[in-house]
């Protein structure tokens, strides 16, 4: 069952990793070299400060969408827009560090953790991956929502060839 296997035995370590203060072009060039579309953002001590994803790079090249004014009777009234979501799409355009475009703090699992409970994570908060840590929040891995897919169809098949028979589960 999925809800007792640990990330640890479906994650991927061989992880594409960035600094915060890598060039992103570079960044960029790394991630498509590797097939890729988002890697752990770690400081010197290769903890996890962040993850940076091509969505975070194609915002550096999408056309800002500023609010709209218009113009009422002589008052400027500005239509109805998320601020701080302007405020965060003009910094990532203007970054050039992978620093300034990442996505600070991301959700984490220890690699105990379950892929039921790296499901449930990736479902609740809309994520794709999750990098994997030690207690001292060191990066030893990722888990991705494909790593999650493989670990369904095999367990499916496991239970088709009567492979849990006797586990308890």
């Amino acid at each position: 069952m999925l809800s007792q296997v640990p990330v640890s035995q479906v994650m991927t370590t061989d992880v594409i990793a960035f600094t915060p203060d890598e060039n992103v072009e570079a960044a960029m060039r790394r991630l498509v070299d590797r097939g890729v579309d988002a890697g752990p953002v770690v400081d010197a001590e290769r903890r996890v400060v962040g993850i940076l994803s091509t969505g975070d790079l194609v915002v550096e090249e999408a056309r800002l969408h500023f609010p709209t004014i218009v113009n009422f009777l002589g008052v400027n009234i500005t239509l109805p827009f998320d601020k701080k979501a302007l405020d965060e799409s003009v910094g990532k355009a203007l970054g050039a560090t992978v620093g300034e475009v990442m996505t600070a703090d991301p959700f984490c699992l220890l690699p105990t953790a379950t892929v039921e409970d790296a499901a449930t994570l990736m479902h609740d908060h809309n994520v794709s991956r999750l990098p994997v840590i030690d207690g001292d929040h060191r990066l030893v891995g990722i888990v991705a929502r494909g790593d999650i897919v493989r670990a369904i169809i095999s367990d499916g098949d496991r239970r088709a060839t009567g492979g849990d028979q006797g586990t308890g589960g």
